[in-house]
């Protein structure tokens, strides 16, 4: 059986944001897939992430794509637009043309793409109703797009009720937590072909974890992201991928 080598690219969605392990790392759905993977096949696998948290559609294409593609993978795995659709003035069809041009180039190298679309925040939300409408938007645009190509593996979390729980997300509301990136994972290695652990589906609830008050909420999370708009910065700034080359993921231990 050849070697898997398989690279994530995208946002924050797929760098893991929200599932913070101690120290400070982030893990998230792209590296639990990677050790489902090794864990199935019952062999290592090769797997890097170069997703970059902040960064809209086409610099994703821009930045990652063909760094991601001189690795010579297997597979590579791609999400964007979540940042896109919180930016009103971004045209649908501009976010869908970077998903065309991913599986356009992927095509181009044999690679298999993994296309994702990402979780749902939108109930919770300020301007909830604006977002889901965008969302839903874009999860049908992609989906036309791709309509005739039964051969692009899909992950779509979007139309899942589930996951839009608030019991998925973390306190900043816009990114899954540890359930929420198991549950993603979940779905990745099943459309993979794949039985993942069950629990993955919905892990127990943190019932420690306490939810912030709205005035606390708008402080810590709202009015930094409102002032990186207006000054043109991103969480992502000056960041460097976690895992820019192939680390060797081997089967864990059961």
């Amino acid at each position: 059986m050849s070697v898997v080598r398989y690279v994530a690219i995208g946002d924050s969605f797929t760098e893991g944001v929200g599932d913070e392990l101690p120290g400070g790392i982030v893990r998230g759905w792209a590296d639990l897939v990677a050790q489902g993977w090794a864990d199935a096949l019952g062999q290592p696998i090769e797997y890097a992430n170069l997703a970059i948290r902040g960064k809209l559609a086409w610099p994703i294409v821009r930045e990652q794509l063909e760094p991601a593609l001189e690795l010579r993978p297997t597979h590579l795995s791609f999400n964007g637009g979540g940042n896109d659709m919180l930016r009103p003035r971004t045209p649908m069809s501009s976010i869908v043309d970077a998903f065309s041009v991913v599986a356009r180039r992927c095509d181009e190298e044999g690679v298999q793409l993994v296309l994702l679309s990402g979780a749902n925040p939108s109930p919770h939300l300020p301007l909830g109703r604006l977002i889901q409408s965008r969302g839903d938007r874009l999860s049908e645009e992609v989906a036309a797009r791709f309509a005739d190509r039964p051969d692009i593996i899909r992950a779509l979390n979007w139309p899942d009720e589930e996951l839009s729980r608030r019991g998925y997300w973390s306190e900043d509301r816009l990114h899954m937590n540890t359930r929420g990136h198991h549950r993603v994972a979940a779905r990745v290695l099943t459309a993979l072909g794949f039985d993942p652990p069950p629990e993955w589906w919905s892990l127990p609830e943190q019932s420690s974890v306490q939810r912030a008050r709205e005035a606390d909420y708008y402080r810590e999370h709202v009015v930094p992201w409102v002032r990186r708009r207006l000054t043109r910065t991103s969480s992502g700034d000056g960041r460097q991928p976690k895992f820019p080359v192939f680390a060797e993921i081997l089967p864990s231990d059961r």
